[in-house]
């Protein structure tokens, strides 16, 4: 109903409206229209009321709403289901809970703040209030279990095409990071229930820092993180880039389902910065230097040693500097 009233005060532009005709225009009274107005101006609206002639928006919130996103996609799943959190511990955390209660594939779970994030390899993920776009999308793929893995290649690939079209350079270090010039911009965790032949469900856990400033960091992540803002010289609107990667993420999706992932895995070539490389990687059991030669057709990096080639699955990539 929010979403509705919204939609009404934005067709009125700078004219007023009054509440009478959202009342007759939504089927709702006058009262429910009034009381829908007031939590509209609780999650930050500006509407301004007069007496003789309705309602009028000023200004519209940088939240992460869905009746602020919903607008601007044109997706065919993610997104059908938007879930808003002001603070939550983990977007993953509550995108399983969702999950075991039925949400459909698609949803997705976006909160302002997270107290407790997760990276990948059980590292922390720092996610400040209104500073960035921590958000989990839920999967229910058709395909195998041992596909899921290329799912952390595919939303590496979404937002990467969704910030280059705000003007920002960036690549994707193996697996998933997007780096700009060398500093962490996002990070991605993926998770996964499963049985040996059925996905029941994927969960694809983001954390993108736009308009955190260098002095917001914690001391151990300033030489390592960076954010939209920095890197651009001003702030950036979330809603609109929160958009476009949800926009991004479909279009892969529906790739994917359809044709499988070949052409993300070219895609994920082309922006790598990864490939090519000498690079140092930590297994689980050994850690040793190589050369990123590419990805194979499960996504894992194929790394030449003095040894011969070996395939990475799991582990971490540090890319080794050159010598000057």
């Amino acid at each position: 109903m929010k979403g509705k009233i919204l939609e009404l005060l934005r067709k009125a532009g700078d004219s007023y409206i009054s509440g009478e005709e959202i009342a007759q225009g939504l089927g709702v009274s006058r009262t429910a229209v009034w009381k829908h107005i007031q939590a509209l101006k609780e999650d930050g609206y500006d509407i301004v009321s007069h007496s003789h002639s309705g309602y009028s928006l000023k200004e519209s919130p940088d939240l992460l709403l869905a009746e602020e996103i919903k607008p601007l996609l044109h997706t065919k799943i993610i997104g059908k289901k938007i879930v808003h959190f002001d603070k939550v511990s983990s977007s993953n955390d509550e995108a399983k809970k969702l999950a075991l209660q039925g949400a459909p594939d698609g949803t997705v779970i976006v909160a302002e703040e997270q107290t407790g994030g997760k990276g990948r390899l059980s590292r922390g993920w720092f996610s400040p209030k209104h500073k960035g776009i921590w958000f989990s999308m839920l999967l229910r793929p058709t395909f195998l279990p041992q596909e899921a893995p290329k799912c952390t290649l595919m939303a590496a690939v979404a937002l990467t095409r969704a910030i280059r079209k705000f003007g920002v350079d960036v690549g994707i270090k193996w697996p998933n990071d997007i780096l700009y010039n060398g500093k962490k911009l996002d990070g991605t965790l993926t998770e996964m229930n499963a049985e040996m032949e059925r996905i029941h469900y994927v969960i694809i856990g983001t954390g993108l820092n736009v308009n955190i400033l260098p002095e917001d960091f914690p001391e151990e992540l300033r030489d390592i993180g960076i954010s939209l803002q920095s890197i651009k010289g001003e702030r950036l609107a979330r809603v609109p880039l929160f958009a476009e990667i949800l926009n991004a993420m479909d279009e892969l999706y529906c790739e994917v389902l359809e044709h499988g992932f070949s052409k993300v895995l070219d895609e994920w070539r082309k922006y790598s910065v990864t490939l090519g490389q000498e690079i140092n990687v930590i297994g689980v059991k050994e850690t040793y230097a190589g050369v990123a030669a590419d990805i194979d057709e499960d996504g894992a990096l194929l790394v030449d040693t003095p040894k011969g080639r070996t395939r990475v699955l799991a582990g971490d990539v540090s890319i080794r500097p050159r010598n000057k």
